[in-house]
């Protein structure tokens, strides 16, 4: 599809306009310092693209999981890192899908207009990993508020946000049907939890990904806080992996086009022996095979994509766009990062920093490995694995 056919042409111009005043220079200085991209941030919300999913009514663009998608994407193929604001796409989800009326009136408005950030999600515990059904984390009830013990990890931009979606045991797991209920959903306000029963503790990484080792010891969150029903917070958290995963792999394909780009234009420039490098099908082929294979997630991802705002089951849809652009944009980066050779280790040409940003999704927000299980058992209906 060429730029000229493509209907969302004039969303993503948009955000390529805004990315132009941000070049890769600019991600490549908050990279080495290991900083947030504030500025960038900044200039996305005032400019409507993360409330990109809030309903007309609070003052957001009303606009679908497919959009939302398509900026986030654009973002990475313009040389930045949407993982600094992915957050906010899709942990709305959960809010506009299980928030009560009086929850959405009172927060949505003020992320509309910037003023409050919703940007992480607290699920995945040190001894659960992926196992969400076997978090630790208890939530129980007093009088007005919940009172909240346990422990959180690799928690992404707690420190730049002002809420966070939390998943916790309500009900004990032997008290419960399934394993999967007495989990429930809360909205926390950071502003006023951390230091009063939550320590965040930063976990220094390979990629500039704030990301953080939370402690709860007697937090307490308004009993008004609970987002839906107490212990179906297991259903709810599904709903907004599924527009996670969706929108990861469209941050993939705009990684992998990135790369794509950039080798292309390398590898047509470089001079070797007397000739281009690209002429070589050496050269060639992993490049063209990384193309084919972006254009395949490409397809799944707007598949992924066009389910979930229609309501639709995607779960399988979701994980396979997943891992199909996952996979896709690695495949580019080594192309990319083994085509330019030495320079390809050299921070001013980017392409270590977006080959570490892109390698992380191999291994989160869910592992190649239980995508292939999940297809496994309930595409394939082969005995649970696990």
């Amino acid at each position: 599809m060429t730029r000229d056919d493509d209907p969302h042409e004039e969303l993503r111009a948009g955000v390529r306009d805004l990315c132009a005043a941000f070049p890769p220079e600019y991600f490549r200085e908050v990279d080495a310092r290991r900083g947030y991209p504030d500025a960038f941030v900044d200039a996305l919300t005032k400019a409507g693209w993360l409330a990109a999913l809030i309903p007309a009514e609070y003052g957001g663009s009303g606009l679908g999981v497919t959009e939302a998608s398509i900026i986030m994407e654009e973002i990475n193929r313009a040389g930045g890192n949407a993982g600094a604001c992915h957050g906010q796409m899709y942990n709305m989800g959960t809010l506009l899908r299980h928030g009560s009326a009086e929850q959405k009136a009172r927060y949505l408005p003020a992320i509309a207009r910037g003023e409050l950030r919703l940007q992480s999600m607290g699920v995945t515990e040190p001894a659960a990993g992926t196992d969400t059904a076997a978090i630790r984390t208890t939530a129980r009830r007093r009088g007005d508020r919940y009172v909240v013990n346990g422990q959180k990890v690799w928690i992404s931009r707690v420190q730049h946000s002002d809420l966070m979606i939390l998943l916790a045991r309500t009900t004990p797991a032997d008290a419960s049907r399934k394993r999967s209920e007495g989990l429930s959903i809360f909205l926390v306000d950071l502003r006023e939890a951390i230091g009063h029963g939550m320590e965040v503790r930063p976990i220094a990484n390979m990629v500039n990904h704030e990301t953080n080792e939370l402690f709860f010891d007697g937090l307490e969150i308004p009993a008004e806080n609970l987002i839906g029903e107490e212990g179906k917070g297991f259903r709810y958290i599904l709903d907004g992996l599924n527009a996670e995963r969706a929108i990861i792999a469209a941050e993939c394909i705009g990684d992998g086009r990135w790369f794509i780009d950039k080798v292309t234009r390398y590898a047509g420039e470089r001079v070797v022996f007397g000739r281009p490098i690209g002429q070589n099908q050496g050269v060639q082929f992993p490049i063209a095979e990384a193309h084919i294979e972006l254009e395949a997630a490409n397809l799944m991802r707007f598949d992924a994509c066009r389910r979930f705002d229609a309501g639709e089951p995607c779960g399988a849809q979701a994980n396979m766009a997943k891992y199909l652009a996952a996979k896709a944009s690695w495949e580019a980066a080594n192309a990319c990062l083994q085509f330019h050779g030495g320079f390809g280790f050299a921070a001013d040409y980017d392409v270590e920093r977006k080959f570490r940003e892109t390698r992380l999704y191999q291994v989160a927000p869910i592992s190649t490995n239980l995508i292939l299980a999940y297809v496994a058992e309930h595409v394939l209906g082969l005995p649970r694995s696990y």
